[in-house]
């Protein structure tokens, strides 16, 4: 019985990560996760119900890690959904359309909505957030520059990536920086 048992190694190796995604509506955060863990486009919008779900594993260094990630849906409709999944988030993908303004300034309320979820006890600190300017394809259509993108993302210490679900660009370099 014991030569079948999992050796105390083996148990450990799997490692599981909650990320989510914030951002208002149509901004492309299915998109991307579907970019990032199925490596596809839809270029049909379907809002997204409540809450989807991606995983997909990576190696890192010589562990396999699980990254799961919940992509919350934007329309303010879902407040009662959205709320349940803050707690016990490692990452946070913080995305915008870099063709709608209001997009990009509604960043700060979806961050005041996360704190007030996690309530005072709540830590953000331990948390990585990122910034994603999406859509960067669309160039014609451009309103928020890159250069004001990241300076809002390095004044509150976030990282920042552009990206394209369309074409694919920025999308690995993102999850994996």
């Amino acid at each position: 019985m014991e030569a079948n048992m999992p050796k105390r190694k083996e148990l450990g190796k799997s490692l599981r990560i909650k990320v989510i995604s914030m951002g208002n509506a149509e901004v492309g955060k299915s998109c991307i996760i579907k970019r990032y863990c199925e490596k596809r486009f839809v270029s049909k919008y379907l809002a997204t119900i409540g809450i989807d779900y991606g995983v997909t594993k990576v190696q890192v260094r010589d562990r396999e890690v699980k990254v799961n990630i919940f992509d919350m849906a934007g329309h303010p409709f879902f407040y009662e959904v959205r709320n349940e999944f803050y707690k016990d988030t490692q990452g946070v993908i913080l995305v915008y359309d870099v063709g709608q303004k209001d997009s990009f300034d509604a960043l700060d309320a979806w961050l005041a909505e996360m704190k007030q979820e996690l309530g005072p006890h709540g830590n953000m600190e331990n948390i990585i957030f990122v910034v994603c300017a999406n859509k960067i394809d669309c160039t014609k259509h451009r309103c928020v520059d890159e250069s004001e993108g990241r300076l809002w993302a390095e004044s509150k210490g976030f990282l920042y990536f552009e990206t394209s679900a369309q074409t694919g660009e920025g999308i690995n370099e993102m999850f994996q920086g």
